[in-house]
């Protein structure tokens, strides 16, 4: 055990090595960089230089969690995972093989969404420290707020190919994820593509990325039969391995069918089309835990497809509402048209002879029937070319048949998961935005967060810095200081605090007037707020209807945060986190446990107005202030308040609108009055 340790405590320092068995880690993502950051954090620490050689530590008590599993594509860069572990849970098999790394740690593994309710305030409390390795916008905008609200440190980072990034993030010390708004990406890392898609990027690059080379590309040995051999020998699962082997089979002998010359092209196709868009769906829905928080894709049907009997489960988004199979433009592409190169593709995506719809055929949303006829007729070209001699086909945008099949094959996966599906023109701007995710680069950013997490917990604040890896040979990495908190932020600067309830018999009233106490040193005080979950307007000063509705009436659950907004812009803004009563608590216990103290939100120090001057006569200058500007609600819920309400009047008399009582009331300044009945 000395050995093992001796070169930790030489260069961590008997303190800190000495605590790093004790730390609790949550690590969020087995991909890329997340195998590369569990083995660091899971060996004993070796040596330490800046590029080559990782940080490798001796953290005793990880939770990993990520809610993936393992696809063929991954194994080139998550080396924590071998062929006979492909469509297992990644937090599983990445927990168990990191684990004989090192025999005294202690890996947690959680196959789940970061974002459901179990994970709440309360439960990132329990961590001294937050990885991240996400490859997405929102669960990594989640992570940050609730690592905000639960006040642990927290070490983001990412890759895009040959660029990297690691940010340290201290609540009230530095720049928060959100500090800086994020633009929408345009590129998409290839982890994003998970075999539960939710947008048509995914459906789009997986057609093109996956399906192409697999049933056009090299012959790979798919199924691994000499790696399942050994793993059988080895006494691993046998229904396991008796699964990979069927699908393996099952695979090859489709590339077979669509090479092989006395296979109809028919018949090709269509067995292309039940193995990807029914055996796979099929085999992804016994896995009950991928769909806890999600709706389940629908396995689609040839047949009923071609003939008009198969309906979609989910809402799949026609153009014009039209149904799955019903025609556009008054025709419906006829299941003959299989034939050869732009003659076929015309007749289906035309779908008329006339001038103008041929002029827009790449802008033509199709049917569910015309991307299965699409991906017939694409499939049999692709198909034809394999059988005259072309050994490998890969997809090229200038290229029709490759471009058709991966606009059928992205459009028949939206409708299988209840994606909206694209147009070719759409498909065929959007396939080019992909980058490949390195192994290398990810294994240097897992060193970065490791040094910057030991920095973390030494408490050497000074030391910390985000630190980026760039395409520059002469100077790969660069480090920067890190930034205060931006005061405009809205999710760092806000006030954080959890109260513990039972949302089905606590109102929406109670946990407000609560939270904000009576005043006089317990809390600010009843004031004018408005109420917000995430987007939605729950209540303001004008529109109390659902201040007596119970949370749970209203979808305010464990998990998630009410948003207190003060309308006089005099106080921060309020977050509370919604928290679950401890296990002993009976019902004729006090359903709303609130936090004590209750929140003091500092008082917002106001700019200067930077008034702009309105010149209405040579002499005489008046300076105008700009009126506040107004939230627009988004969901409906909140209805206008009476005229004459006291906010109203105040934010009327802002705009310079006076609102006089009666019709006698004099004005007693000299403008000029419009008068409204």
């Amino acid at each position: 055990m000395a050995g093992r340790t001796s070169h930790a405590t030489a260069i961590l320092g008997p303190e800190l090595a000495a605590r790093l068995p004790e730390v609790k880690v949550l690590l969020v993502g087995a991909g890329g960089i997340g195998c590369e950051l569990l083995a660091c954090s899971a060996a004993d620490l070796r040596f330490l230089t800046l590029v080559k050689n990782i940080v490798l530590t001796g953290f005793g008590r990880i939770t990993l969690l990520d809610l993936d599993t393992i696809d063929l594509s991954n194994l080139n860069r998550q080396f924590l995972f071998r062929k006979k572990d492909v469509k297992q849970s990644k937090a599983m098999v990445a927990a168990k093989t990191a684990a004989a790394f090192n025999p005294n740690v202690n890996i947690t593994p959680i196959h789940g969404n970061i974002k459901e309710a179990q994970f709440d305030v309360e439960w990132f409390k329990s961590f001294d420290l937050v990885l991240n390795a996400l490859d997405n916008l929102d669960a990594r905008r989640h992570v940050n707020k609730m690592c905000m609200a639960a006040g642990v440190p927290l070490v983001e980072s990412g890759t895009a190919g040959y660029l990297g990034q690691v940010q340290p993030i201290l609540k009230d010390r530095t720049e928060c994820f959100d500090c800086v708004p994020k633009p929408t990406p345009k590129t998409f890392p290839v982890c994003t593509i998970r075999s539960t898609p939710s947008q048509p990027i995914h459906c789009i690059v997986w057609a093109k990325s996956y399906l192409i080379p697999q049933l056009f590309g090299e012959d790979e040995d798919v199924g691994g039969e000499g790696e399942l051999d050994e793993a059988e020998k080895q006494g691993e699962n046998a229904q396991e391995i008796a699964t990979l082997r069927k699908e393996a089979q099952a695979f090859k002998s489709v590339r077979a069918a669509l090479r092989t010359t006395s296979s109809t092209h028919s018949d090709a196709a269509k067995l292309v089309f039940h193995k990807v868009f029914y055996s796979d769906i099929s085999n992804l829905l016994s896995m009950e835990d991928m769909w806890r928080s999600r709706a389940k894709p629908t396995p689609l049907e040839f047949d009923g497809i071609l003939d008009g009997t198969f309906t979609l489960s989910q809402a799949f988004q026609q153009p014009n509402g039209a149904s799955p199979h019903a025609p556009v433009n008054g025709n419906v592409a006829s299941s003959s048209a299989s034939g050869s190169g732009s003659a076929a593709t015309e007749k289906l995506l035309n779908g008329s002879s006339s001038s103008s719809a041929a002029g827009l055929k790449d802008q033509r949303m199709l049917t569910l029937r015309d991307n299965l006829e699409l991906f017939i007729s694409s499939a049999n070209r692709l198909a034809s070319r394999i059988r005259d001699g072309e050994e490998t086909i890969s997809f090229d945008k200038d290229d029709d048949d490759t471009l058709d099949f991966v606009t059928a094959a992205a459009n028949l996966r939206s409708a299988a998961y209840g994606i909206p599906g694209k147009s070719r023109w759409e498909v065929k701007e959007m396939a080019g935005n992909i980058i490949p995710a390195i192994a290398t680069t990810n294994a240097i950013i897992a060193g970065l967060i490791v040094l910057q997490a030991l920095h973390s917990l030494r408490k050497s604040y000074s030391a910390l810095r985000n630190v980026h890896v760039q395409f520059r040979p002469n100077l790969p990495l660069s480090t920067i200081n890190l930034s205060s908190p931006n005061p405009k932020c809205g999710v760092c600067r806000d006030v954080y605090t959890q109260v513990l309830c039972d949302p089905a018999r606590v109102t929406l009233g109670e946990v407000v007037q609560g939270v904000l106490g009576e005043g006089k040193g317990s809390g600010t005080g009843p004031r004018e707020v408005s109420v917000y979950e995430e987007q939605r307007v729950l209540s303001d000063p004008d529109w109390d209807d659902n201040n007596a509705r119970t949370l749970e009436s209203l979808n305010v659950t464990r998990g998630k945060f009410l948003t207190i907004v003060d309308e006089e812009s005099e106080y921060a803004t309020i977050q509370v986190a919604i928290g679950a009563l401890p296990p002993n608590y009976s019902a004729e216990d006090d359903a709303l446990s609130l936090p004590q103290p209750l929140p003091l939100p500092p008082k917002i120090v106001k700019e200067e107005s930077t008034a702009q001057k309105k010149r209405s006569a040579p002499d005489d200058d008046e300076i105008v202030e700009e009126p506040p500007a107004k939230r627009a609600r988004t969901n409906g819920l909140a209805s206008l308040a009476p005229l004459g309400s006291p906010t109203k009047k105040r934010i009327l008399e802002e705009d310079g609108i006076l609102l006089l009582e009666t019709a006698d009331e004099k004005v007693e300044v000299d403008i000029d009055v419009i008068e409204i009945d």
